[in-house]
């Protein structure tokens, strides 16, 4: 049997996915779970958080990789971009080299850069820096828009679609423009192409060193995905209308943000295409992600 992996965020939309994957390869698996156990056969749970020391120093011993999945989309109270993303990866990186495990996939987000125009994005490449400086056999994956039947995009674009969710008559995106009518381009990626990635990013040594632009096969823009999925979910799906990008910086810089479903950071990174090249992430890969339109409706097709 191969030696067991350690994994944080595992009881996530990502992390199940991940975990799944894992486990029809052979690998057992060591949880870090700070909220929820998971049940699964060959899956062992060690209670605690990233900053807990001696938790994660049992969850990885004996563990011949690290896959490290946490991060957040918006802050909340301590748990901010920078203690997350930035501290939370050093913590992991710094257990993993007191424990000698040689293996380091970090899961961070296409779009990363140091001079990025949100907070979520430096702080994920200020994480993707601590790891190539590591020291260690890395590998670092960059996912564009995530989607899957239970996971948080595809549930709120539902809502929006259903009339179950503010503004409950249209899909609101943000666009680009005075009147943000213009949508930018991303390239979502199935849940199922991340997790093949991020276990193929374990399992084959010639990943090693590389990081991965992650992005599905079909590039698209907000509109155009909004309509997609809300034509899957519903038979009257309420229409997709683009909202300018400053006004939702606005919104968020004067009301609470309990009272919004985005925060400054989703405004911005909205505001930005979120693409990549397909025919490189192929040849690193060495196979061809999904294309949204088709596999999302083939993955909601089995989800009811």
């Amino acid at each position: 049997m191969s030696s067991p992996v350690f994994v944080t965020g595992g009881s996530g939309f990502v992390g199940s996915a991940v975990v799944d994957e894992l486990l029809a390869r052979g690998h057992p698996v060591h949880a870090l779970t700070n909220h929820r156990p998971i049940d699964k056969s060959r899956v062992t749970n060690f209670p605690g958080g990233l900053f807990d020391t001696a938790a994660v120093k049992a969850a990885m011993a004996g563990c011949a990789a690290v896959v490290h999945l946490v991060g957040i989309i918006r802050e909340s109270g301590d748990q901010t971009f920078d203690r997350i993303h930035v501290e939370g990866t050093r913590q992991m990186l710094e257990q993993a080299k007191a424990l000698n495990i040689p293996r380091f996939v970090y899961q961070s987000a296409l779009g990363a850069k140091a001079n990025g125009a949100s907070r979520y994005s430096t702080t994920k490449f200020a994480a993707e820096n601590l790891v190539r400086q590591s020291g260690l056999d890395w590998a670092i994956v960059r996912p564009s828009v995530i989607f899957g039947p239970n996971g948080e995009f595809v549930k709120m674009i539902a809502d929006f679609a259903k009339g179950k969710a503010l503004p409950y008559v249209f899909m609101p995106y943000f666009g680009v423009g005075v009147i943000g009518n213009t949508p930018k381009k991303l390239q979502p990626v199935d849940v199922r192409d991340v997790a093949r990635a991020i276990v193929d990013a374990v399992d084959r040594p010639e990943l090693a060193g590389q990081t991965i632009n992650l992005v599905g096969s079909q590039v698209a823009d907000w509109r155009q995905v909004y309509q997609v999925i809300g034509e899957t979910v519903t038979p009257h799906p309420r229409p997709a209308v683009g909202l300018p990008a400053w006004y939702g910086k606005l919104l968020t810089s004067v009301l609470p943000q309990a009272w919004l479903p985005f925060n400054k950071s989703q405004v911005v990174m909205a505001s930005e295409d979120n693409v990549a090249d397909v025919a490189e992430t192929e040849r690193q890969l060495g196979w061809k992600p999904r294309p949204f339109a088709a596999a999302f409706r083939e993955s909601m097709s089995g989800s009811h």
